[in-house]
């Protein structure tokens, strides 16, 4: 085969509608930024640097995700499959050595690794690896013995996954398991060991729930080591409840609820206007620490309203619909589950992160994908949809083959003339 043709037609099958999706969200994450970034310009300015600077090295992440997403989509989705061991592999060596405090600590909670100057947070990197590995081991049942050997597999490198992630950040592990058990439902593993694995989880969440509420926070006693973090979780449960036991008018801000109560009002002036108080002019930025990442769903709530809310709600869903047309279309079994499981990561995630800013649940510190501020997310989100990009690429490109085969055979038959 020609290499230089070979090369024109794997540009010539991109899936120009899933880039169009992709873009739009780099522009979207583009002018969020500017409207949520007050903070960090007077922050750069009171340092002495160019305030600038921290919008500028966020668009530099966000075009360097595009240029990755874009290399990534040539590549064969066979090479997907190996790099996600790899990245599982590394992504668990992460965790553990977070779990053992090892690596950057941020707000009390170790979840990054430092690498040749880079701070990486180590989840990214075991959620992108455990769903690529996931979707290859769940394409491998051919009969019973194989699916209760590749089921058990399954079960065992997410559990795993999902308990080193949960030492440090509880929503990521719970929403990585909820996906993990969506794509095994999709690979039609059978119903009845789902549900003993989701009402298990439910049983040790719950437990674990009452159990520090009894004993620590009830009586006042502080969780320390590597299980802080569910006191931390337990609080905000129980904030959370509060807030919806109470009026309004009778939430009083605290350090516990400043940073939620704050995005519910921004939501609340945003949605005296269909269109918001138009972008550029929010005023809860100045006030929210957080307006550029976790909350920044609210600062755009605030400025664009329904319309704008709405909007940015069907494009991650377009994402998931996007993933499944594509999926549909694919005869690689594996690659079809792996399209599947990375679009519902980052609609599930977007929708858990938005719910979270407009108050319509606990507090997670889940990032908006793509949008909220964050080198690392942006990057790896990038990767997601090179990964998406690619597989629907080869799947282009393979049907366009067959059709030209089959083309070519028909030339071939000759004409019978009838008398």
């Amino acid at each position: 085969m020609d290499t230089t043709q070979f090369r024109f037609g794997k540009r010539q099958y991109i899936d120009k509608t899933f880039w169009i999706i992709f873009i739009v969200l780099v522009i979207v994450s583009i002018i969020a930024l500017f409207s949520a970034s007050s903070s960090l310009i007077r922050e750069a300015t009171a340092q002495g640097h160019n305030p600038i600077y921290p919008i500028a090295a966020q668009i530099l992440y966000l075009l360097l995700g595009v240029a990755l997403a874009y290399g990534i989509q040539f590549l064969p989705s066979w090479l997907y499959r190996l790099a996600g061991y790899a990245l599982l592999g590394l992504g668990l060596i992460f965790l553990m050595l977070n779990a053992a405090h090892i690596g950057v600590t941020i707000n009390g909670a170790t979840r990054w690794v430092r690498i040749l100057g880079i701070t990486i947070q180590s989840s990214e990197i075991a959620k992108i690896g455990l769903i690529i590995v996931v979707a290859d081991l769940l394409s491998r049942v051919k009969d019973e013995q194989t699916e209760k050997k590749y089921f058990l597999w399954v079960l065992g490198l997410t559990g795993v996954t999902c308990i080193l992630i949960m030492f440090s950040n509880l929503s990521t592990a719970i929403l990585l398991g909820a996906v993990i058990i969506v794509v095994m439902f999709l690979a039609k593993v059978r119903w009845y060991w789902i549900l003993g694995i989701i009402g298990t989880a439910a049983i040790i969440l719950m437990a674990g729930y009452f159990y520090v509420e009894n004993v620590y926070v009830k009586p006042g006693k502080e969780m320390h080591g590597i299980m802080g973090r569910a006191e931390t979780w337990v609080n905000r449960i129980d904030n959370k409840l509060k807030e919806d036991k109470t009026e309004n008018s009778a939430i009083r801000i605290n350090d516990d609820n400043y940073q939620s109560t704050l995005a519910r009002v921004a939501v609340a002036r945003g949605g005296k206007s269909p269109i918001g108080v138009l972008p550029g002019n929010s005023f809860e930025r100045n006030h929210l620490p957080l307006a550029y990442a976790d909350y920044i769903f609210a600062i755009i709530v605030e400025e664009t309203g329904f319309i704008g809310a709405f909007l940015l709600c069907l494009l991650y869903l377009s994402i998931l619909f996007r993933a499944c047309l594509t999926s549909s279309r694919y005869n690689d079994y594996s690659a079809q589950l792996m399209v599947m499981g990375l679009g519902l990561m980052i609609t599930m995630q977007a929708l858990v992160s938005m719910a979270v800013a407009v108050g319509l649940g606990p507090v997670t510190g889940q990032p908006l994908p793509m949008i909220s501020k964050g080198g690392t997310s942006a990057i790896i989100t990038s990767i997601y949809f090179g990964i998406m990009l690619g597989v629907s690429r080869e799947q282009n490109q393979i049907h366009a083959q067959q059709e030209e085969t089959i083309n070519e055979s028909m030339e071939t038959i000759p004409d019978i003339e009838t008398e």
